[in-house]
């Protein structure tokens, strides 16, 4: 169970686009829209784990051309939201975010986010803990990763808000909404070469 746990951290503590998105929310927009915001990835993660769990998921992507749409979807999609936040907060810019993502941005993230399907796999397809009682481990399994899922993400949250707080110019303010849609981006580019 150690393995399993120490697992779960070091894959949800890594950037991918998740946590970044939501550091991103939170330096972008800040509190209030962050919370709404991970409570959408919240759901938009546990849905995909259910969808690993029952086989939906591999039943959806043996379907021929549906793993390269989606991958375009999850692209669009995430640089789509990359720009949302590269554009908050910039008064230098031409064009101001005013609306943060909310609730269903960021369950729609998770159902196109790669990174989610393949964390979700490795936890509910490896580390038998419970062989002889697949039900009880798929409850143990949820519980556990919903019990470090959040905090963590909430201290992705966090680190956004506190940046947000240190009243930064302008121009640091954009420097920081942009680098967090790159590094956002970036994450999305070693998924697909991958």
């Amino acid at each position: 169970m150690l393995s399993f746990i120490a697992a779960v951290f070091f894959l949800l503590i890594t950037p991918g686009p998740g946590v970044l998105s939501i550091a991103g929310v939170g330096v972008a927009f800040g509190v209030a829209p962050g919370l709404r915001y991970l409570a959408g990835l919240l759901l938009g993660n546990n849905l995909v784990g259910l969808m690993v769990i029952t086989g939906l998921a591999a039943s959806a992507l043996a379907v021929p051309g549906l793993r390269e749409v989606l991958l375009i979807a999850s692209v669009a999609y995430l640089s789509w939201l990359a720009l949302r936040i590269a554009r908050s907060g910039n008064r230098i810019g031409f064009i101001e975010q005013t609306h943060s993502p909310g609730f269903i941005d960021g369950v729609l993230l998770q159902l196109i986010n790669p990174k989610a399907y393949v964390v979700n796999t490795a936890l509910f397809t490896g580390f038998a803990l419970w062989p002889n009682d697949w039900w009880f481990e798929v409850a143990v399994k949820l519980a556990l990763f919903n019990l470090l899922w959040l905090p963590i993400h909430l201290l992705w949250l966090w680190a956004g808000v506190s940046l947000r707080r240190l009243d930064l110019s302008d121009a640091t303010q954009s420097r920081i909404n942009i680098s967090m849609a790159t590094a956002m981006m970036a994450v999305v580019l070693l998924a697909l070469l991958s």
